[in-house]
């Protein structure tokens, strides 16, 4: 008698145990979501590092987008990480295919560079030859879709584009020495631009890194002063900032992953043991 009362008096009570446990890993999922897409996130002008001298105030006043507030599309368009991955995912509706010539360098250490060289559709408007020198992201190449469609654009501006592919990226390109493109290389970038230089002397360079590129080709015009010279300015798109703390900050994330995983296998198996036997 004694044990059906103690049975009656703790079963109403593990309904609403698990009910507690239900509105903890939804609050748990909500929370997930609003922090990967950045939901709380303000949107704001950018904030602009320059010094005061006459040519920055006119590129500021030219491009006037560089100072007026961006303001995404809704869920999706404050979280950078799913932007890239549903572009990677799914790409672009129709992606341009711009014409080049692939070129190949021997490197020093036995390594095989390759670029490919885009020559411009139109003359460029203020009538100099100048050359993009395009540095992709990590594992990247001239054919991703980001980088033709980069191109195209530039090639209808009168530009001509040089697109390194990073060492070992290209999947039909075998690697003829034991290395692979790395963090901090730059060797075959700063054989890309050599070749540049000496084969149209006449050409002005603008020196664009994307994500990863970005590291590289900033390290590059800083290693020596000579690499700055005849480039008119860098752009450095997306560009990281450190890849150790993208490491430590992955494995964590990792982590945090495994243990929300490993917290609902329990809840679920709980829950069959209780409900379902």
């Amino acid at each position: 008698m004694s044990n059906d009362v103690e049975v009656n008096t703790m079963a109403p009570e593990m309904p609403a145990m698990f009910d507690g446990m239900k509105l903890a890993a939804v609050a748990a999922v909500l929370y997930i979501i609003v922090r990967c897409l950045n939901l709380k996130s303000p949107t704001a002008p950018p904030e602009l590092t320059y010094q005061d001298t006459p040519l920055n105030h006119f590129i500021l006043k030219s491009c006037s987008l560089l100072t007026k507030e961006y303001i995404p599309p809704l869920l999706w368009g404050k979280s950078g990480h799913l932007q890239t991955a549903l572009y990677g995912k799914m790409g672009r509706v129709s992606s341009p295919h711009p014409y080049g010539l692939r070129k190949f360098l021997t490197m020093p250490d036995g390594a095989t560079a390759t670029f490919d060289l885009f020559e411009s559709l139109s003359d460029h408007c203020t009538g100099v030859d100048v050359t993009m020198v395009i540095c992709p992201g990590i594992g990247n190449h001239s054919e991703k879709h980001y980088i033709r469609t980069f191109v195209d654009y530039a090639q209808k501006q009168g530009y001509r584009c040089a697109v390194l592919n990073h060492l070992g990226a290209l999947p039909n390109i075998e690697l003829t020495s034991p290395r692979v493109f790395t963090y901090g290389c730059t060797w075959e970038f700063g054989a890309m631009v050599g070749y540049i230089k000496k084969t149209f002397p006449q050409t002005q360079l603008i020196v664009v890194g994307f994500s990863l590129g970005g590291n590289i080709v900033c390290k590059f015009l800083g290693e020596n002063r000579t690499n700055q010279e005849r480039v008119l300015c860098c752009v450095s798109v997306c560009q990281g900032y450190s890849a150790l703390r993208h490491y430590v900050l992955k494995r964590f994330a990792t982590m945090v992953v495994y243990i929300i995983y490993i917290y609902v296998y329990i809840y679920i198996y709980i829950y069959i043991c209780i409900y379902m036997y």
